[in-house]
């Protein structure tokens, strides 16, 4: 097969229900309905998408492994959605599985067929369990922990990660969906998803800091996304392309 009739691909795992945990994690109401959403739009946008429920730790980065083998074409696009910790997401036995783990599956070194591709990651997690009651205007202070940032350092060459909150806080999601995957959803299907990827990760940061708010318990507070990137170049991964989709 030729490099021009090579599909981008999207790999999307959703953990939901939660089994054998000392301390029980809660069940991930709409986290399903809004992977199935996501799955249908990036068809829409001719990827080769492939969607998961409830993995297992090694499973997860078995599915990985074998994206690591496939023929890829210009990008890869990946959303974890779970609960999770800072640096980590729990598997579907309430088992932590460190995002270390994934992107070095990918790296030059294991993933040759991706290297110098673009890698782009939405992770819908916890990363802390602070919840932020939101502010107009912050000093800029306050300094993250010392190895908030730690994780960063072991993503591949070509790869941006965008999460749903910032180091040490909590995401959130109700039964219609989350503040974040909502918003990316939304953008994909709109005009925005024409934009570079560094402006349309700064208009997702954008909408939800300003534009979502947490409702039931939490009313009021807010969720900050962020993102890294080790890009050298402008990226437009979801401006068009014909598409293969298998739901597993």
């Amino acid at each position: 097969m030729s490099m021009q009739q090579r599909k981008n691909r999207a790999v999307i795992i959703v953990n939901y229900a939660f089994c054998s945990r000392t301390e029980p994690l809660q069940p991930r109401k709409g986290a399903k309905r809004e992977a199935d959403k996501l799955f249908k739009a990036l068809s829409k946008l001719n990827y080769a998408v492939k969607l998961y429920y409830d993995q297992a730790a090694k499973d997860i980065e078995e599915i990985y492994r074998q994206e690591s083998r496939e023929e890829h074409g210009d990008c890869f696009v990946s959303i974890l959605s779970s609960h999770g910790e800072e640096g980590a997401i729990y598997d579907c036995w309430g088992e932590l599985v460190k995002l270390t783990r994934i992107f070095q599956i990918l790296s030059p070194q294991r993933c040759p067929v991706l290297a110098g591709k673009p890698k782009i990651f939405f992770i819908q997690a916890c990363r802390g369990n602070v919840t932020d009651p939101g502010v107009w205007v912050e000093t800029d202070s306050g300094r993250p922990p010392a190895d908030s940032f730690s994780h960063y350092l072991s993503i591949p060459d070509s790869t941006a990660v965008m999460f749903a909150c910032s180091p040490g806080y909590s995401a959130f999601l109700n039964p219609l969906g989350s503040m974040f995957l909502q918003t990316l959803l939304e953008f994909l299907e709109g005009n925005e998803r024409h934009l570079e990827l560094a402006r349309l990760m700064t208009r997702i940061s954008w909408k939800v800091a300003f534009h979502c708010e947490a409702k039931g318990p939490h009313q009021g507070h807010k969720e900050m996304p962020c993102f890294v990137t080790n890009m050298v170049r402008e990226v437009y991964p979801f401006s068009t392309q014909t598409t293969e989709t298998v739901r597993l």
